[in-house]
């Protein structure tokens, strides 16, 4: 997990769905023991795989603390607040969510829209001395990094001009004080690229959805809030900037011949360069690109709010101007060069891409079904990226299938009892040997000579089916013991698979094993009479003896008893005298 990077992954919450790597058309998403990680050095931010990931484990960066430690700090803060955010706080107007922003502790708030004016009037100079030739915008730092790094045969075609957060901040510093500090509060985290690269410029970017979680922290109700006057005042066409075609629509003039055209998405953009001969155009082409698939409106992390088209309508029609840029003032300097930034590649020969396809039991193009659950497009992308470390075996779906089959079938195959499994029509589906020899020898033929009993109903062959269709109907499992079936004697247990469509049952021959115990059982109680017996003849014996012994001590008591009265001579020792 790489919370320095503007999107990251909490490991814990990850679901191994691949959903990210599908979505990424970047494939900066590396797995890990199941969990996707973000590859920074690959990644644009683009913030797709945060909008699709359906367990929330992608997040985008907060940024919540810097904020706070910012605005507790003493000085000036001007918030650059993006056009989407119509769609964000409906029915709130900028100078509301400026008073908010204000008891917050902002110094002054502005819209980003003014910075997308300078940029729109800045353009339109530049395309109207511009020779033939494709040009493309520099607003969505999202797209401009991935022109950088997977089309950097196009990074001369992107018009060197900043963003439009860069350039509003530019705007803010020559108008109040170089000393100030620029938040932008937008639905992007590519923003958060530009703050880290330009902290000079941009000191933070947030989410509309971190500026939420301050507000209910201070109970502060957008509603409820009194107005408050914008810094430079209200932005003009450059509002349109957050829905695809906007930009453009600030730049027509039909005098500079320039056929204006858009692409959103990072799919569509990749689609269009990769069939485009930059040096191959013969005439004047502005392609504005974005990376959210109808432009900013769409951003990651507009969360549940989707902005329309007529919320940010609604929103310019409150401006009277006209909707061009061309011929605005730009009263500071918005030049800017863009460079390759090419992410390191790892060679990967054929032979490496034969080994990984082999390790997922891919020998032949036939075994390459490119169904595209592991996230790649084709077996042979997903193999490369298996050779590159970014993705793992488990990722292949038909390889796992393949695998619990195999390991399925030898369970079921060599497990000694009997396995049988049916459908809601009580057919069988998959069955072992060990069940038809429970059967009889006439079903245990029938498995030999077709491999299966598959199509056969079970209540042809068992008297028992019963606890099929109630399993079937009701779920959970039931087991019945030492239950008599033909010549045998069987334990059964039938158990739910899927609830309602299929049913399995483990079927145990028992009746060796109950003959056995019988007969312990006759022997112990054997024992036990032979014991008893034992214990009978043991008292009868002692009792015998006891009234013999007392017949005899009685005569010895009786004789001891007559002899008592006759004197008894006692000899003297010493003088050898008798004495009485």
């Amino acid at each position: 997990m790489n919370r320095q990077f503007p999107v990251y992954t909490i490991e814990n919450e990850c679901q191994d769905c691949y959903k990210c790597v599908r979505h990424c058309r970047c494939k900066a998403i590396k797995i890990d023991n199941g969990h996707a990680a973000v590859i920074p050095e690959l990644c644009v931010s683009c913030g797709e795989c945060v909008r699709v990931c359906p367990a929330h484990a992608k997040k985008i960066r907060s940024d919540l603390s810097r904020l706070r430690q910012l605005l507790e700090s003493g000085e000036k803060i001007y918030a650059s607040v993006a056009p989407s955010f119509v769609g964000f706080f409906p029915g709130i107007s900028i100078e509301k969510l400026a008073g908010a922003l204000k008891k917050l502790g902002f110094t002054g708030v502005s819209e980003t829209a003014h910075g997308a004016q300078l940029v729109s009037a800045e353009c339109a100079r530049l395309l109207a001395g511009a020779g033939n030739g494709i040009y493309l915008s520099s607003a969505c730092p999202a797209a401009v990094d991935f022109i950088r790094k997977y089309h950097s045969e196009f990074t001369d075609s992107i018009v060197p001009l900043d963003s439009p957060v860069i350039s509003h901040c530019k705007l803010l510093k020559k108008t109040f004080s170089d000393n100030i500090k620029c938040v932008f509060i937008g639905p992007c985290a590519a923003k958060k690229n530009e703050a880290d690269r330009m902290p000079n410029e941009l000191k933070l970017a947030i989410t509309f959805q971190s500026l939420q979680q301050l507000l209910d922290e201070n109970e502060i109700d957008l509603s409820k809030v009194e107005p408050a006057e914008l810094a430079l005042g209200p932005a003009e066409e450059g509002r349109i900037y957050s829905l695809a075609g906007g930009m453009n629509d600030t730049l027509r003039d039909e005098s500079a011949r320039v056929r204006y055209l858009t692409v959103s998405g990072l799919e569509n953009l990749d689609h269009i360069l990769s069939k485009l001969d930059p040096g191959a155009v013969k005439s004047k082409i502005f392609l504005e690109i974005l990376a959210c698939d109808g432009g900013c409106v769409n951003g990651p992390a507009m969360g549940k709010n989707k902005t329309t088209a007529a919320d940010v309508m609604f929103a310019t029609d409150e401006i009277s101007a006209p909707r061009t840029s061309v011929g605005r003032e730009v009263p500071v300097n918005i030049r800017q060069r863009y460079f390759p930034s090419l992410p390191e590649k790892h060679e990967i020969s054929e032979e490496d891409i034969i080994r990984s396809l082999g390790r997922v039991g891919k020998f032949s193009r036939e075994d390459e079904l490119n169904c595209g659950a592991c996230g790649y497009d084709s077996c042979r992308d997903f193999a490369a990226a298996l050779a590159e470390g970014k993705a793992e075996e488990a990722m292949c779906h038909n390889y796992l299938r393949k695998n619990f089959q195999r390991t399925s079938n030898a369970l079921i195959k060599y497990i000694p009892a009997g396995v049988v499994i049916v459908d809601d029509n009580l057919s069988i589906l998959e069955s072992n040997r060990h069940f038809a020899e429970l059967i009889d020898q006439d079903t245990l033929t029938i498995y030999d000579n077709l491999g299966s009993l598959a199509n056969l109903r079970i209540d042809s062959l068992v008297d028992f089916a019963d606890l099929f269709e109630s399993v079937l109907a009701n779920g959970g499992e039931i087991e019945k013991f030492n239950q008599p079936f033909r010549d045998k004697i069987i334990n059964v247990s039938v158990f739910s698979i899927t609830p309602g469509k299929t049913a399995g049952a483990i079927v145990q021959d028992v009746t060796k094993p109950e003959l056995q115990r019988e007969q312990i059982a006759e022997k112990a109680r054997k024992i036990i009479r032979q014991n008893v017996l034992t214990v009978q003849q043991v008292a009868r014996l002692f009792g015998e003896h006891v009234a013999e012994s007392e017949i005899l001590l009685n005569e010895i008591a009786g004789s001891y008893a007559k002899t008592a009265s006759v004197p008894i001579a006692i000899p003297d020792d010493q003088n050898g005298e008798d004495q009485q």
